[in-house]
């Protein structure tokens, strides 16, 4: 998770009131918190991995940080501006060590003197605007904040405000509300991003600042003030009632940044990672507009009493990202067996024989901790669990196996080196480097095995930390085909350490496979690559703004059990020429090159009509001839709607991982006999 995880926003974006606004209340430093940055640097500079000195050169990142958590859309600040305020730029160390954090409040309050003369100058044109709009006029809105610049003009500032603004209003004309509608809910959005902005006090400026120190050293060492702290520990504990979603901010929005397994989102919903939230309603009430809100207060409006229904209003991450949709979950708890590991049989005909391949799903790594402490010799375990099922698909006299570690963003690591140990007879799984560079291998010392056969690991962007650890050791032990696509990259350890106030979650450690190589920044990449829908671009550890990067250190000792690389100049075309024959295949890489195109067309948008809505209908067209060309290959009856599609039930990449397991023991079988020949011929 980057910097902006855990920031809780200071009202960035846009604003507007209906009403008139007070002015400006400067906030000043909350002195009791001066004992908290003395302990910052401290700790940064003690246990941080890295060892930094808290210096000018983290200062100026540390500005570039704050000034982005302020104003990430560039919507308040002018250029001259940021020109000004950049005489703070080698200012934030100092501050941060002697306890005097006034600069973070000085660039604060100008921000905050802009913002308030920005939504006073809008507070009386927005019906007018929003009625004087030309919806025929041929003009782009840059959505793409990485791509903008700071407005060097307030004329400029003032541009951009109305393209802003007039593309939300497009936006929920093309979805069917008419002007007054309209109206209400863009006022209503301003008006509550102007009462979050009354509501920011000293405190979360002061976590802002801290967080823009650490951000300058990774993505995943943050601040929590007090109350952040209380929401980070509950959302540790799983203890909430909600919807099973982890959230970002990520300018002005909250964004999804994965889905939990097994939670109400990932089995209720189609939400997805990188969609944006942009309003939260309760069953029977009215939606709230959350853009520029705080992050712990959207995620309060989501939590709430179980089984009662929230509904999110999202633009979507994938397809037509320019109309919204709205969608109901149910608030569930996320139980320990709702993430259990499930099994299955892909049966597999080949030549007149039936072969099957058993899959064992594995959503985290989990271990129940209190039936554990209770003495309860039954307790549930990822790996007690996935024991367990092998010896069911064994009975059931399996040909294969695929572990299935798609979307699963990793857990226990005790649990992870244990299950890894279910294939291997002994040995190291992975090694820790700390910050003193001692490294300190774990692995299974348990000479048993519970499965020996051909097996493949199922990856994706998703499968992140512990799932990276055992997809990384079966891959250099040779035990496992790893397939999919490249891992999240997510190879760092952190520990929380107590505050005067709050807590500080910090780097510590650094996780590498038993060859040496990190699972930092670069994952794990698979034997045998499969077309993909997650965007690493956007999503992953090297998408994180300041990731550690990937090294390298000596490899332990370990067997090679099969020479994976050697299998695959055979394996390789024959997957490649089935996912070209595969109707399923042809179709997923034809979205995929579709949201390629629409993501590079939506960074600027257009706000013309006529042109959003002849774009939307040709996406939907070339949709419904995707799925039905799909069908058609399949033998299935066409469809008339894009309303009309559903999901693909079947699993295409597990029968496809299922082939390429049936290839590698053919291949294997077929070197074998070879070998076999010649040592009898010797």
């Amino acid at each position: 998770m980057n910097y902006k995880h855990f920031l809780l926003c200071l009202l960035t974006g846009y604003a507007f009131a209906v009403t008139p606004v007070s002015a400006y209340q400067e906030l000043q430093p909350p002195h009791e918190y001066d004992k908290v940055s003395k302990e910052l640097v401290e700790m940064l500079e003690g246990i941080h991995y890295n060892r930094p000195q808290i210096d000018d050169a983290i200062s100026a990142k540390a500005f570039d940080y704050y000034i982005d958590a302020l104003d990430p859309s560039k919507s308040f600040f002018l250029q001259s501006d940021i020109d000004m305020l950049s005489k703070h730029r080698h200012s934030f160390d100092d501050a941060l060590r002697n306890g005097d954090t006034q600069v973070a409040y000085t660039i604060y309050n100008l921000y905050l003197e802009r913002l308030e003369h920005r939504l006073i100058k809008l507070q009386k044109n927005l019906p007018e605007m929003v009625k004087s709009f030309d919806y025929e006029i041929d003009e782009t809105f840059n959505a793409d904040p990485e791509n903008q610049q700071w407005a060097t003009t307030t004329a400029e500032l003032d541009d951009n405000w109305r393209k802003r603004i007039k593309n939300r209003a497009l936006t929920l004309k093309l979805n069917g509300e008419d002007e007054e509608k309209t109206i209400s809910i863009i006022e209503r959005r301003y008006k509550n991003q102007l009462k979050q902005v009354d509501q920011t006090n000293a405190i979360d400026v002061f976590q802002t600042f801290a967080n823009s120190i650490t951000a300058a050293l990774d993505p995943h060492s943050n601040y929590f003030a007090p109350r952040a702290s209380e929401t980070f520990n509950i959302n540790m504990s799983l203890s909430l009632e909600g919807i099973g979603a982890v959230l970002q901010m990520d300018d002005d929005y909250t964004k999804v940044v994965r889905l939990v397994p097994g939670g109400p989102a990932a089995t209720q919903s189609d939400l997805a990672p990188n969609d944006r939230i942009i309003a939260v309603g309760q069953e029977g009430q009215p939606m709230i507009d959350v853009v520029g809100m705080r992050l712990d207060d959207v995620v309060d409006m989501i939590r709430g009493e179980r089984d009662t229904k929230v509904i999110l209003e999202i633009t979507p991450s994938k397809g037509d990202t320019q109309t919204s949709k709205k969608i109901s979950i149910v608030r569930k708890k996320v139980k320990l067996e709702d993430q259990s590991a499930k099994k299955e049989i892909v049966d597999i005909e080949r030549d007149g024989e039936k072969y099957k391949v058993g899959v064992i799903s594995l959503p985290t790594f989990y271990s129940d901790f209190a039936a554990i402490q209770a003495g309860d010799k039954n307790y549930k375990s990822s790996t007690r669990d996935t024991k367990q099922l092998i010896d069911e698909l064994r009975e059931e006299d399996i040909s294969a196996l695929i572990l299935d570690l798609r979307n699963n963003g990793g857990g226990s690591l005790q649990e992870a080196n244990a299950l890894t140990g279910l294939f291997l007879p002994s040995g190291p799984t992975v090694q820790i480097r700390d910050q003193s560079g001692r490294v300190t291998p774990l692995g299974d010392t348990d000479t048993a095995i519970a499965y020996s056969g051909p097996m493949a690991v199922l990856v994706n962007r998703m499968s992140a930390s512990a799932s990276e650890i055992v997809a990384g050791a079966l891959q250099d032990y040779g035990r496992a085909l790893i397939l999919g696509d490249q891992t999240f990259g997510k190879g760092t350890v952190q520990v929380l350490q107590e505050l005067d106030k709050g807590q500080l979650k910090v780097t510590q450690a650094k996780f590498y496979r038993v060859s040496g190589e990190s699972t930092q920044h670069k994952g794990v990449m698979p034997d045998i690559a499969f077309p993909s829908l997650i965007d690493k671009d956007t999503i992953g550890e090297s998408a994180l703004d300041n990731p550690l990067p990937w090294d390298k250190i000596h490899e332990t000792r370990y067997p090679v059990y099969w020479n994976i690389p050697a299998y695959l100049p055979v394996l390789e075309p024959r997957h490649e020429a089935r996912m070209a024959k595969d109707p399923n295949f042809v179709a997923i890489n034809g979205q995929i090159n579709e949201f390629k195109e629409l993501a590079e067309s939506y960074k600027a948008l257009s706000l013309k009509e006529s042109t959003r809505i002849q774009q939307r209908e040709d996406s939907k067209k070339r949709e419904l001839e995707r799925e039905n060309t799909r069908r058609q290959a399949l033998g299935l009856e066409t469809l008339a709607s894009v309303e009309d599609i559903e999901p693909i039930e079947e699993d295409t990449y597990a029968k496809e991982a299922s082939e390429i397991l049936l290839d590698f023991i053919a291949t294997n079988q077929m070197a074998q006999q070879q070998t076999d020949k010649q040592t009898a011929q010797k």
